[in-house]
């Protein structure tokens, strides 16, 4: 069952999504300001946000650049009753993935939803899987195979090369990884992904001294390398 967050500071308005989208199938978290909204949205890790733009402590556009800034690539649906092509403009060159202008109608709304939870659902599948040589690594089961023999990776393990994977090719800071594969309510340190990545690499490298695929990317964090 795909879960969907709802971030509105309008209780009618969140009370009447969450009973639409609840009758759709759908399993229904919510938020009712941005701050909030945003570290559930981190924690919770949902299939797809509904995401209001006017609401207090953090705006729409602000949550949603937040989100891809920490390399989080859920779909966000942005609902709001600016309709001018400058605002429309403005949450999309935030991140956002679709444009809802307030008031819209169930049908339309559900219709977007689908669209965009079928579009992730290809994208998931094309890139649950990993190959490093050797190894074969299943990013959804949590599974590592180097031929019949199974490699032991940690949570916070899969966790940095999911978040390796969905940059495709960009670097990743050691702040993304700590926010990210951390959270709020850690203290680790920035030397923290350090050792983190060195186990990574002692499992998954040949010659963990010089990574083939792991790359340093020096002054900001790490990357990962394989051939399309």
């Amino acid at each position: 069952m795909e879960r969907i967050l709802i971030i509105e500071d309008e209780t009618p308005m969140r009370t009447a999504l969450t009973d639409l989208l609840m009758a759709e199938g759908y399993r229904v978290l919510t938020a009712g300001d941005g701050q909030k909204g945003l570290a559930r949205a981190l924690a919770e890790t949902p299939d797809l946000i509904l995401l209001d733009v006017m609401m207090p402590k953090l705006d729409g556009y602000e949550v949603c650049a937040r989100l891809r800034q920490l390399a989080r690539e859920t779909p966000v649906l942005m609902l709001t009753a600016k309709g001018l092509v400058a605002d429309r403009v403005t949450g999309l060159d935030a991140g956002a993935d679709d444009y809802l202008v307030k008031p819209f109608s169930a049908e339309e709304l559900c219709a977007r939803v689908r669209a965009l939870l079928r579009r992730t659902e290809r994208k998931t599948h094309l890139s649950s899987g990993l190959k490093l040589g050797e190894t074969e690594i299943d990013l959804i089961r949590q599974t590592a195979r180097r031929g019949k023999k199974a490699v032991a990776l940690t949570n916070k393990e899969f966790a940095m090369l999911k978040l390796l994977v969905e940059a495709d090719g960009r670097p990743v800071s050691r702040e993304q990884f700590l926010d990210v594969v951390w959270g709020y309510t850690a203290f680790p340190t920035t030397r923290t992904v350090d050792n983190h990545m060195a186990s990574l690499r002692a499992k998954l490298e040949k010659k963990p001294e010089n990574p083939r695929w792991l790359k340093t990317v020096h002054g900001l964090g790490y990357r990962l390398e394989v051939e399309k």
